[in-house]
């Protein structure tokens, strides 16, 4: 193992050629990453959950310059598992180049940060600057199918705390899923209520914020962890002020100028939830001083940290830095070569033609309300109950999108979309639908008993298309991003059907009729799901 010179008499140096390779990189980077750049600054001005993004990259920086007086007590000697990471970051950010998925690309950005830097630095300087590095991840946006699945959870929660909230001022509520009915007014918990652009800030400050703090791990992880149950807390109680304010004075408290005063007022509430927080710790170990002393807002410096009473020493460049620059190359060398697949769009027949007569099977058309429609975005769909004599109602749904990616259309998992209509899923497994098939193999779905309040349901749903039937959401965003990369094809459809189940039905009686529907229904969805 290699000996370090005592820290507090040498003083290290960065040599001319040292800076020299640091600024070849971060002109590759730039060169390689310009797209996704401006992929982050659309985001970042385009949702305000994640418009404190701005700010992240200065914050890092400022973060890791008051550690410099700790870092120019440390050689750089470079790591070789930096170019592994560095390595990883490249591939992905190609994969996404050729997926056309920018969220993958942005990752691959903080990726290729990390692993650039630990390969200059080597492990022991790395380890005083990465919670300034792992701050980056906040300028990034989530895959949008876990944002979909976070944002539809914390509405449920939001709407329960916050009608809890609104029952404690006498008022007479109801509540289904995320609408909460005031008899005069019903408040929709949307998405853009669902708390997310205070947790994203507020994640992002508490982590500013646990990095400064001077103390104990346990604390600073404790600081950073309760960003997310206070911003929940904190949006439930904007939801549960806002219909309290709807009973005394009108509905105009919902809506407009308010709304938004009021958001602002609950985000500056978190974070000084936050501070007391930060307070209390103190006190809790002993620690008397004030806040300030208690934040690192200054870089610490010391006597030993002068050159005239230093031995100086130079940084010469480790081999791993000139490894990273021929990598770096064959990364923008692959994302500036490697053809995009041209998106391919099958012939394919509307759901508009799908027959509403399937053997003994009448179908009754429906329609999807326009919001919804804007929330779906959709390009194609059929919805319709269809019965035959002596049986219950089959609700059926299929949507359709032709191209899933962002900006566009995603598949809604019903795990996610039911319980915001006030279901509560009591089961789901994976079955296979006797006497069914897709693409000649055996049709498997994801069979759900659901319930609200005496009412249940029984729900087949699967995702379809490209020749696949698949019943994990996980696993589908891995073949979209797959068959995209190598069939230049993402389309695909959601596939749901339903039948009640009355208090005295026989669950599997009700099953025997869905299983009849499907089998009849399935083969006739080829033309219009293409394989």
């Amino acid at each position: 193992m290699q000996a370090f010179p005592d820290s507090q008499s040498v003083f290290w140096k960065v040599s001319p050629w040292f800076w020299a390779g640091i600024a070849v990189c971060i002109l590759l980077m730039a060169g390689t990453f310009d797209g996704i750049v401006a992929s982050l600054l659309r985001t970042w001005g385009e949702k305000e959950e994640y418009s404190h993004g701005y700010f992240i990259p200065v914050i890092s920086a400022y973060l890791i310059y008051q550690q410099r007086f700790k870092l120019r007590s440390i050689p750089f000697t470079g790591s070789w598992f930096g170019l592994a990471i560095l390595a990883f970051g490249g591939l992905l950010s190609v994969f996404g180049r050729l997926a056309v998925i920018s969220t993958m690309g942005q990752y691959a950005l903080v990726i290729c940060i990390w692993g650039l830097t630990l390969s200059f630095m080597g492990w022991r300087a790395f380890k005083v600057i990465w919670p300034a590095l792992f701050m980056l991840v906040f300028m990034v946006k989530l895959p949008q199918f876990l944002y979909n699945n976070l944002s539809s959870e914390l509405q449920l929660i939001s709407s329960q705390v916050g009608v809890w909230f609104i029952r404690l001022f006498d008022i007479s509520v109801f509540y289904e899923g995320n609408v909460i009915d005031l008899g005069s007014m019903k408040l929709q918990v949307v998405e853009a209520c669902s708390g997310l652009r205070y947790l994203f800030p507020l994640m992002a400050l508490s982590m500013i914020l646990a990095i400064m703090y001077r103390g104990p791990l346990w604390s600073k992880a404790l600081i950073f962890l309760s960003s997310m149950p206070v911003s929940i807390l904190m949006n439930s109680f904007r939801i549960g002020a806002i219909g309290v304010t709807v009973e005394y004075w009108g509905q105009e408290m919902a809506e407009g100028v308010l709304h938004d005063f009021e958001g602002w007022v609950v985000f500056m509430g978190a974070l000084i939830v936050i501070i007391l927080e930060i307070k209390v710790l103190g006190i809790i170990r002993g620690d008397r001083r004030s806040l300030s002393e208690i934040l690192w807002l200054e870089p610490e410096t010391s006597a030993d940290d002068e050159l005239e009473k230093n031995e100086v020493k130079t940084n010469q460049a480790p081999l791993p830095l000139y490894l990273a620059i021929a990598m770096l190359i064959g990364i923008a060398v692959g994302n500036s070569t490697l053809s995009v697949a041209e998106t391919v769009y099958p012939k394919r027949q509307p759901l508009s033609h799908f027959p509403l007569a399937i053997g003994q099977w009448i179908g009754k058309p429906s329609y999807i309300e326009a919001h919804f429609l804007q929330e779906l975005k959709l390009d194609d769909y059929i919805i319709a109950d269809y019965q035959k004599i002596s049986s219950s109602a089959i609700n059926f749904y299929v949507a359709h999108y032709n191209v899933q990616a962002e900006g566009e259309g995603t598949i809604h998992s019903p795990k996610s979309c039911l319980p915001g209509a006030g279901w509560r899923i009591n089961s789901i497994e994976q079955v296979e639908v006797p006497g069914a098939t897709v693409a000649n193999q055996p049709l498997r779905v994801n069979r759900a008993l659901i319930s609200k309040g005496n009412n249940k349901m029984l729900v087949y749903y699967w995702l379809q298309g490209r020749g696949r039937i698949i019943t994990d959401e996980f696993m589908a965003k891995w073949w979209i991003f797959w068959d995209r990369l190598t069939k230049g094809r993402s389309d695909g459809a959601l596939v749901r059907v339903i039948v009640e189940v009355g208090q005295f039905d026989e669950i599997a009686e009700k099953e025997r009729e869905l299983q009849d529907f499907v089998q009849q229904a399935v083969p006739l969805l080829d033309v219009h799901v293409p394989n």
